[in-house]
């Protein structure tokens, strides 16, 4: 049974499917709460992700501070690593909408081939206060399996 779920969750990870790892409250007068969810990289399952935003259930405020930290919990190999984009722009591996007023939490992942380390960007895609909120996680390749990967990758310099 917990191998049916796991691939039931895996499957739909991209439509959302993450762990809620922690949900802490704002206080006693409050629908905030600030929810922490956990989200294995699809491609590179060796990566977790932990990210935080503000959840404000049945209020009409809308905001969109959020953090992400982004560590290695398995191992990195070279066979992840083989299809994941190269682009300046990445790849969106995570989407989640946090409100009904168009507004979405993206994580991209990309790759930095000069420095050999996989960064995820969280941002929102609304505006609020000027800003489009975001936060940056890194994740090192150096004493992966992939390690050697990296370094023969050529870096378009």
């Amino acid at each position: 049974m917990k191998v049916l779920s796991t691939a039931i969750c895996t499957s739909l990870f991209l439509f959302g499917c993450s762990d809620n790892a922690g949900q802490v409250s704002l206080g006693l007068f409050t629908t905030k709460d600030v929810v922490i969810k956990a989200m294995l990289d699809p491609k590179i399952t060796g990566v977790t992700c932990h990210v935080s935003y503000v959840e404000a259930n049945l209020d009409l405020s809308d905001p969109s501070d959020m953090s992400i930290a982004c560590r290695q919990t398995g191992p990195i190999t070279a066979e992840q690593l083989k299809d994941v984009s190269l682009s300046k722009n990445g790849e969106v591996v995570f989407k989640e909408s946090l409100s009904i007023l168009f507004k979405s939490l993206k994580v991209r992942r990309i790759y930095d081939t000069k420095q050999k380390t996989i960064m995820y960007l969280s941002y929102s895609t609304k505006e609020t206060s000027g800003s489009h909120h975001h936060s940056l996680s890194t994740v090192p390749l150096f004493n992966t399996q992939a390690w050697q990967w990296a370094t023969e990758l050529k870096t378009g310099e």
